[in-house]
Formats: C-alpha cells, sequence, structure tokens
C-alpha cells in the first residue's frame, strides 16, 4: 500500500495535480527540502507546489528504483524542469513516510546548484 500511495503522489507531481497532491497529503505533512528547510501542513505545502509549477511549468521526476521498509519509501531517480528557457535534469531522491494511507513526510535529496544557477541567468 505504501508504494501505491508513493507512486500516486509522483503521478500528481508529473500532472502538476495540486489538488491530489493535496488529497494524499497528512493533515501535519512535512516537506524538507534539499537544504532541511521545513515546511509543515498540507495547505502551505499545497500553495508552495503551485508555486513551484509556475516557477518550472514542465517539472517533473523520474523514478528510477524505489525501496520500502514499513512506512518508508525511498526512491531514486531524477528532477527536471525549465526555468524560462534554462532547462535542467539532474538525480535525485526521495523519501516519504506513508501513515494511514497519506504521505505525512515528503524529503527531497538533490544538488539544487542546476535549477538555482538558471533562475539566475
Amino acid at each position: 500500500m505504501e508504494q501505491q500511495i508513493f507512486d500516486e503522489f509522483v503521478n500528481a507531481i508529473n500532472k502538476h495535480d495540486a489538488d491530489k497532491l493535496y488529497e494524499l497529503m497528512s493533515e501535519d505533512h512535512q516537506f524538507i527540502d534539499a537544504h532541511g528547510n521545513l515546511v509543515a501542513g498540507k495547505n502551505k505545502m499545497k500553495a508552495g507546489w503551485i508555486g513551484y509549477f509556475q516557477l518550472f511549468p514542465d517539472y517533473k521526476i523520474e523514478i528510477k528504483e524505489v525501496f520500502t521498509k514499513d512506512q518508508v519509501v525511498a526512491a531514486l531517480g531524477f528532477a527536471e524542469g525549465t526555468f524560462k528557457r534554462n532547462h535542467w535534469r539532474l538525480p535525485a531522491a526521495w523519501k516519504a513516510v506513508i501513515e494511514n494511507e497519506k504521505v505525512m513526510i515528503w524529503q527531497v535529496y538533490a544538488d539544487t546548484k542546476i535549477p538555482f544557477d538558471s533562475m539566475k541567468s
């Protein structure tokens, strides 16, 4: 069940479906970015996803490998997007903690230098 919820979350990200992401998040959802910054609460994260999809209108993640243990799903793959005309693609990893069929924690591991550099040029 945990991997199914994870897969639904990834599909919602790739479809830029903030409503589906909201539905899949727990009330006490926590998003932790690649720098360790924490955003708590599904309302804040719905707004955060909407803003991110506006910055990177073609943002998507590609999952290559998935590992599950109890309530934790870990995945390896790639993230990519375009800011204005500057496209980037980079290796990334994600950790999700699934509780009561909801994503309680979504954590991203990636070197964000490339996307940030694309925003500067």
